[in-house]
């Protein structure tokens, strides 16, 4: 066993209010985690402070044998969809997506357009993100969040918006990128997708984190 994210003793506080209280996990390389709990149970936040966008109050978390805050302030290697994803509305998908690469650098024409192939869109598509349904926009968002071909993927309720379709063109690609040694953690409100693609589940209610499957 390979534990590629470690979260110890985390806790998050925002004044009197505990959002997340006293979490202890692991996940395990190359295996589809899930989270389930209703909203506001912390799963969102779980996510956040994996990703180093908020700190911890107490406790740590280790991604790839480094402190997140102390060794570095994000983890590399790392792709997210967190709450619905923001893009520029006026551009189209893959004008998004070359805008974003370039904050980085690490990529190229040809990956941005991969990805966004990959996920079931058009990357010669000139329709503006403004005009994109919800579905489109949560498979761009999966595009960005793939396009630098990270270790970890982070998707907060990735299949909002989708048909059934959809959902079943996306499952597929979950379990393609867990088949290619990506970690995925995902939260999702369908006990269906959840049963279908994951091999752990944990639940989160009031900030507490328990191990189900």
């Amino acid at each position: 066993m390979s534990d590629i994210i470690e979260i110890s003793h985390v806790t998050k506080k925002y004044g009197a209010a505990t959002v997340l209280n006293d979490v202890n996990i692991s996940f395990e390389k190359g295996k589809i985690h899930g989270l389930i709990g209703r909203n506001g149970s912390g799963k969102t936040m779980l996510m956040k402070c994996i990703c180093g966008f908020v700190p911890v109050t107490q406790g740590s978390v280790t991604v790839n044998g480094k402190k997140i805050g102390k060794d570095i302030d994000v983890p590399e290697n790392l792709g997210a969809i967190i709450e619905t994803p923001g893009f520029l509305n006026n551009y189209s998908g893959y004008n998004n997506l070359k805008f974003l690469a370039g904050i980085n650098k690490k990529i190229g024409r040809e990956q941005i357009r991969e990805a966004i192939s990959f996920v079931g869109l058009d990357p010669d598509s000139k329709k503006h993100v403004g005009r994109y349904s919800l579905g489109m926009r949560q498979r761009l968002g999966l595009a960005q969040a793939i396009m630098e071909n990270p270790d970890i993927l982070l998707l907060d309720e990735p299949m909002n918006g989708l048909d059934k379709h959809g959902v079943k063109e996306m499952r597929e690609l979950f379990k393609s990128l867990a088949q290619q040694g990506k970690t995925i953690i995902m939260a999702n409100h369908s006990a269906e997708d959840i049963d279908v693609l994951c091999d752990t589940v944990c639940e989160m209610d009031l900030g507490v984190l328990t191990r189900v499957k």
